[in-house]
């Protein structure tokens, strides 16, 4: 009797936590698609119907999809392996950031250069370059240039800083990468795909979900739906890094 409890009690736990997952993405418009006619036919059996000729995303399916996700990433998080978030759209830039720093995971918050992932090695120069330059700028070492060479310098730094500064704390190849709009992210995803690196993906109607290991449909268009799909997959990966041996 005691254990027909339990199991109940915890079905009925994990269906009002689902219930409620639910009802915060429904506030933030996270069931809203596109129009039908950019629907891409591997979205089509996560969409519950159209309203006023635009797509409406059943959020039960992407409640479901999302806790696949999670249960990936907290895995990964406890085998003390890193996920690389992504996304260049100007919705999510903070969002992404501010999740990635939260769970100290690289992050690219703004254009994907070609070739991080599948040129690494040369990747990892640039950031080596980018340390080494804060380095010196930081014990006063530019001093010793012109104002002209030091501005160039500086302007150098920054460039480095906002094409590779995020990823100054990745170890080697990611055991993940999470985008928000594979669509917009196709060279991100195309390298990890390459890679055999698991693409973990929130994603619109419009988008294809062929090549995304984990797809959590849902709005990728708005701020408030894409921070709380962000903040879900930092949170997973926050309670991973407690079960770590």
């Amino acid at each position: 009797m005691l254990i027909g409890y339990m199991v109940n009690h915890a079905l009925l736990t994990n269906l009002k936590l689902m219930q409620e997952l639910i009802k915060k993405m429904f506030e933030v418009g996270a069931h809203y698609g596109y129009s039908k006619a950019t629907r891409h036919p591997s979205a089509e059996p996560f969409i519950y119907g159209t309203k006023d000729g635009m797509e409406i995303i059943d959020l039960e399916s992407t409640a479901a999809q999302l806790s696949a996700a999670k249960e990936f990433v907290t895995k990964v998080a406890a085998g003390k392996k890193q996920i690389v978030f992504v996304s260049s759209k100007p919705e999510a830039r903070e969002a992404v950031q501010i999740a990635a720093e939260k769970v100290d995971q690289p992050f690219v918050s703004g254009r994907w250069i070609g070739g991080t992932l599948t040129n690494i090695d040369q990747m990892k120069k640039r950031i080596a370059k980018l340390a080494d330059l804060k380095a010196k700028e930081s014990k006063g070492e530019l001093a010793k240039y012109t104002k002209k060479e030091q501005l160039l310098i500086s302007r150098e730094i920054d460039d480095l800083e906002n094409l590779f500064g995020g990823l100054s704390n990745m170890k080697g190849y990611p055991a993940a990468v999470f985008v928000v709009d594979p669509k917009a992210e196709s060279i991100a995803v195309k390298e990890a795909v390459k890679l055999g690196i698991p693409v973990i993906a929130i994603l619109n109607t419009d988008c294809s979900a062929n090549m995304v290991d984990y797809p959590v449909y849902a709005n990728d268009a708005n701020r408030h739906s894409i921070k709380l799909f962000v903040d879900e997959i930092a949170t997973a990966y926050e309670e991973g890094t407690k079960r770590q041996s």
